[in-house]
């Protein structure tokens, strides 16, 4: 039986014992076309539990924590859609602190800076940031002019272009016992080699996964420099607790301040380890991108 997101409305009186905080912005509703059906469309897990939770629940236990990581598949609107939902549901309970992208470099923070001050948006958002076109700004302009027209600091949470080159031709080794525990290196081997669809030579790969764990740790330190409560969308590797920057903000000296948030499409398996909740939605049409790159 397929289970119906709540309302605002609903939410409220789901919560009438416990007194209804803050109303929550509708749920946005589903834009991609494929698991309208299936009967996890919508539910949000609680990883730890076991249990199924509302939206309502899921908000005010991830505005208690300083530091909260969602976890997107890039090309899902969905996602981009549930990610602006949860913007504004989290500061209808609190002051947000500062939203980081992965989706800005360094080199992007001053033109940002300089929006930041502007009585208006500029009518040319993407050229005033410098956006980047690899990512498709009809999916993460709304998030972005919501969090300048609300005064969150943006940030950059990437590495630079050049640095990214330093890290692949130079990879250097990086502290820390979490993040270089010899299942997780494996484990991201294995991304990096099925993500290029096995087409990169072996020679390759550690300088590819030294540029991923590069990454993750300048996410981790971004977040820990960021204004609280910090808010950070990324891609869902990122995220993973099992692979990602939560294992660099351990090896920081951040472990446990933190929560996982990852918005999955329905049919796809994520288990305790990975996230701390997980939400499913609506998936996008399966495209073999392997078989075009092999043409």
């Amino acid at each position: 039986m397929r289970r119906p997101l709540l309302s605002g409305f609903s939410l409220c009186v789901v919560l009438v014992l416990g007194g209804c905080q803050a109303s929550l912005p509708a749920l946005p509703a589903w834009q991609s076309s494929e698991g309208r059906d299936d009967a996890a469309l919508g539910q949000i897990h609680d990883l730890a539990s076991g249990q199924v939770i509302t939206p309502a629940q899921l908000v005010r236990q991830l505005a208690a924590v300083p530091r909260v990581l969602v976890g997107e598949k890039h090309d899902n609107p969905d996602h981009h859609a549930l990610q602006l939902w949860l913007m504004r549901a989290l500061q209808a309970q609190r002051t947000q602190g500062s939203l980081l992208l992965e989706m800005l470099q360094p080199e992007q923070q001053a033109r940002v800076d300089a929006v930041e001050v502007l009585a208006q948006l500029p009518n040319d958002l993407p050229k005033a940031l410098g956006w980047q076109e690899g990512w498709d700004w009809q999916l993460y302009g709304p998030m972005v002019r919501e969090a300048l027209s609300s005064h969150v600091p943006l940030l950059a949470a990437n590495l630079s272009l050049g640095e990214m080159r330093q890290a692949y031709r130079q990879p250097t080794a990086l502290q820390g016992a979490q993040s270089n525990a010899p299942t997780v290196k494996a484990a991201l081997l294995e991304q990096v080699r099925a993500g290029h669809c096995n087409l990169l030579p072996e020679s390759q790969l550690p300088a590819m996964l030294a540029v991923q764990q590069q990454r993750d740790r300048r996410i981790a330190e971004r977040l820990l420099a960021a204004p609280e409560p910090a808010l950070l969308f990324t891609g869902a590797y990122h995220a993973r607790k099992d692979l990602g920057v939560p294992l660099h903000l351990a090896d920081l000296g951040a472990e446990g301040q933190s929560k996982v948030l990852l918005l999955a499409e329905v049919g796809e398996e994520v288990e305790a380890g990975m996230a701390d909740y997980v939400w499913y939605t609506a998936a996008t049409p399966a495209q073999d991108y392997c078989a075009q790159l092999r043409r």
